[in-house]
């Protein structure tokens, strides 16, 4: 069966092997989510580089909240359920979706923690809020 590629630019593919994310899949489904495939290598770059420069928390839940409606990615972010004493305890988690590239839930965490760590404010008022605020 041959694949539709949508209208708009999509991400290409990752070498075979490297990557699980079914974007074949996605894009043989006929109610798929293709909003993810919207996310193209640069605008990987782009995304993570503004993630690196958040500069307070009503800017990352502006960023997350834009994620999920662009591209429909969805954040987790919470405190451990130990004392949290450095932002190792500050657990980022990306949800899991057809389409999305290992390597950028991967990516999405570590630049939002790179941004922590030169921002600790932005941290404390995670915790300060409950440490839990769930995108989408």
């Amino acid at each position: 069966m041959a694949v539709a590629h949508p209208v708009f630019p999509i991400r290409t593919e990752c070498p075979p092997g490297a990557c699980n994310c079914g974007r074949d899949a996605l894009l043989e489904s006929p109610d798929g989510d293709l909003r993810v495939l919207r996310l193209t290598r640069e605008d990987e770059k782009r995304l993570v580089q503004r993630l690196e420069n958040l500069s307070s928390l009503s800017d990352l839940r502006r960023m997350e909240e834009k994620m999920e409606q662009q591209v429909g990615i969805r954040l987790t972010i919470s405190s451990s359920p130990n004392e949290v004493r450095t932002l190792r305890g500050i657990v980022i988690l990306v949800h899991e979706q057809p389409g999305l590239c290992r390597k950028t839930r991967q990516a999405i965490p570590a630049a939002i923690k790179r941004s922590l760590e030169l921002h600790p404010e932005i941290a404390y008022d995670i915790l300060n809020v409950g440490g839990l605020f769930e995108g989408g």
